[in-house]
């Protein structure tokens, strides 16, 4: 049986016994000297189009000077972006302790990466383009123009994005970067297991350019479509969770089941270890959306505790309540599907009502699971049934029990308070961007497939991604 020796696609092949392999076909010479150029292609493209960005760097160096005579710059609203720009990039690590002790022990290191190295290249992205792609000048409500902020230009001065005056730009785009980076490593609970490091990097890719950013700009943007709409999502419920989710759910569709579907924690402790910095972080990703230290980010520092808090306690006692015993595992769970659910809804409820949130939406994501296990979708993480269904129901919440006297940009109260539009606008907008993220990733999964082959060979995963792609063990 032949597995490869690393992530890289096509490369010396052995034997399980560590001898070469025989290849007893007839190869052409030009088939075999095409091979080899392919090859080679593939180890240099990487590193060719990294330093392709770093001589873009050097041809917009962006020292332009933006001044603004009437500057709102302020500084404790600036002090207080810039520690929430540093929480929510402390998510990430705490995903990838949160991922990587729920798989088997021969892949923690593979599944811990795919989160680490989503803080790499999904800057580098955001820097050159990404960021305009989300905020850059409007182009038909879905997307910014990629030269608005090219190469971070306008960043220099006292010039702040429109809807956050009293933070410099140059902060909000970094704040905004760490959503970009965690919302692709959310994806990775899925295919856990079973996909190619390479592939995975391209996949990513895509995925900011072609679903994130126009989703980004859809909804946060002021001309954006579903802003135009009265779409409300606070701090990422659409944007990040959903897209994420259902994102999750054509990747495992696409890639298939595990050969041995088997669900053995590694690390029960790095499960919560990795709640406790998704927690602390998630401060950071929902009272840091108010954009100041005022009373609004207060609100929602309170919220995001207690929806959480409610849908840890909720998946426990719903656990027990279906004769299962309670566990650690549940209540990290329950936890991070509660933050989930409060995102979008986090500066526009009461406390009172995200209590509410945080219960439903443990009980409605815990159904699924067992619904998505009795299907048999390979999902390994249950990203789709905790993500994504847990954005959906937040969405829809927010739509329940906003309320204009926590946030006075709610235009329309929730359908608890009597009124029915926006309701409606986020039904509607909820099954077109679900619509938009699911099938936008089945296609993205099949080109990437084509670029570069998606899932190990059978040897490689029973070998563990560790090993077979990194050629690291614990």
């Amino acid at each position: 049986m032949i597995f490869q020796t690393t992530q890289w696609d096509v490369q010396t092949e052995f034997t399980s016994s560590g001898t070469p392999s025989v290849d007893t076909g007839e190869k052409s010479d030009s088939f075999i000297s095409f091979k080899n150029k392919l090859n080679k292609m593939k180890k240099i493209l990487p590193f060719g189009l990294l330093a392709l960005a770093a001589i873009l760097a050097l041809l917009a160096p962006s020292t332009e000077v933006t001044t603004v005579t009437e500057s709102n710059i302020d500084t404790g609203d600036t002090a207080w972006l810039l520690m929430s720009a540093a929480l929510v990039l402390l998510m990430t690590p705490g995903l990838a302790f949160f991922y990587g002790g729920m798989v088997r022990k021969k892949n923690v290191i593979s599944t811990m990466l795919q989160s680490f190295v989503c803080m790499g290249l999904i800057t580098i992205i955001w820097v050159v383009f990404g960021f305009s792609l989300a905020f850059g000048e409007d182009i038909g409500g879905i997307i910014g123009n990629p030269s608005t902020f090219y190469m971070m230009k306008g960043m220099l001065g006292n010039d702040a994005w429109s809807a956050l005056p009293t933070i410099p730009i140059a902060l909000f785009a970094m704040f905004q970067l760490k959503f970009a980076v965690i919302t692709p490593a959310l994806i990775t609970g899925a295919f856990a297991e079973r996909i190619k490091f390479n592939a995975y990097l391209i996949f990513i890719t895509l995925f900011v350019i072609f679903i994130y950013a126009p989703l980004a700009h859809a909804t946060w943007h002021p001309e954006g479509l579903l802003a135009n709409m009265g779409v409300l999502d606070f701090a990422g419920g659409t944007v990040v969770h959903m897209s994420a989710g259902w994102a999750a759910l054509a990747s495992a569709l696409y890639l298939g089941k595990r050969k041995e579907q088997v669900h053995t924690p590694a690390r029960i402790s790095y499960v919560i270890l990795g709640t406790g910095l998704l927690w602390f972080g998630w401060f950071g990703f929902n009272a840091g959306s108010a954009g100041g230290a005022n009373e609004l980010a207060a609100s929602a520092f309170g919220t995001t505790t207690t929806a959480s808090a409610a849908a840890a306690m909720a998946w426990i006692f719903f656990d027990i309540l279906r004769g299962k015993k309670p566990s650690a595992m549940g209540a990290c769970i329950g936890a991070v599907v509660g933050l989930v659910a409060i995102t979008p809804a986090a500066g526009f409820v009461t406390i009172p009502h995200s209590l509410v949130i945080g219960i439903v939406a443990a009980v409605i994501s815990n159904l699924v699971v067992i619904w998505r296990t009795k299907k048999g979708i390979d999902d390994t993480l249950d990203v789709f049934p905790c993500h994504g269904v847990g954005g959906m129901v937040g969405m829809l919440l927010t739509a329940v029990f906003a309320h204009s006297n926590v946030n006075s940009a709610v235009e329309t109260n929730g359908l608890f308070f009597g009124e029915t539009g926006l309701f409606v606008a986020h039904l509607i907008a909820l099954v077109g961007a679900s619509a938009f993220a699911f099938f936008g990733s089945l296609l993205l999964l099949k080109l990437t497939d084509l670029l570069a082959s998606l899932r190990v060979s059978e040897e490689a995963e029973n070998v563990g991604l560790d090993m077979s792609q990194h050629n690291e063990e614990l």
